[in-house]
């Protein structure tokens, strides 16, 4: 067997690996990752670091998924476990075009709220509201602003986080 023989299988499992961790679980395996509490009958526009981004009617911040395409989820099995979709019809709250709200029926059968026709979802990293763990993760989720575009900027480094080790707000999965 030569070099080239020998690789092939570990570049095929490597490349598999990728894909995997495009959706950013940080699932030990044991299927116990839950969705962040929400309430996501409505969606509003609020502050943060990054500008005035969409949250639910708690303030837990919604991304979305760029391998997704406009009116269609991507995100299925593991990546659901750690990206929950913001499920149902939510109303459109302060500073959100209701225009650009509405929703797609998953291939499960269940709704997920959409919004400039991306569809929703929360982090499961994401405790409390406001947090920002999610964004720019694998450079593929992103929180979104009033037009329904992703905010591809990086959190600022200075906001502190009492909830990650590495102080700089953002977690390291």
């Amino acid at each position: 067997m030569n070099r080239r023989t020998r690789a092939m299988p570990l570049v095929v499992v490597g490349a598999l690996a990728l894909v995997v961790a495009a959706c950013g679980s940080d699932d030990d395996g044991d299927g116990d990752v839950a969705a962040p509490p929400g309430n996501g009958d409505r969606v509003d526009l609020t502050g943060s670091p990054l500008g005035e981004i969409l949250v639910d009617g708690d303030g837990m911040v919604l991304y979305l998924f760029t391998v997704d395409e406009p009116g269609t989820s991507n995100c299925h099995d593991e990546c659901l476990e750690a990206w929950p979709p913001l499920a149902g019809e939510p109303e459109a709250g302060s500073g959100v075009d209701a225009s650009l709200l509405g929703s797609i029926e998953r291939d499960d059968g269940t709704v997920q709220a959409t919004y400039g026709d991306w569809p929703l979802y929360y982090y499961a990293g994401d405790s409390s509201a406001g947090d920002l763990h999610g964004q720019g993760l694998n450079d593929v989720w992103y929180v979104l602003d009033a037009g329904g575009n992703a905010i591809e900027d990086a959190v600022p480094d200075d906001m502190s986080d009492d909830d990650d080790d590495n102080g700089g707000g953002r977690s390291d999965y």
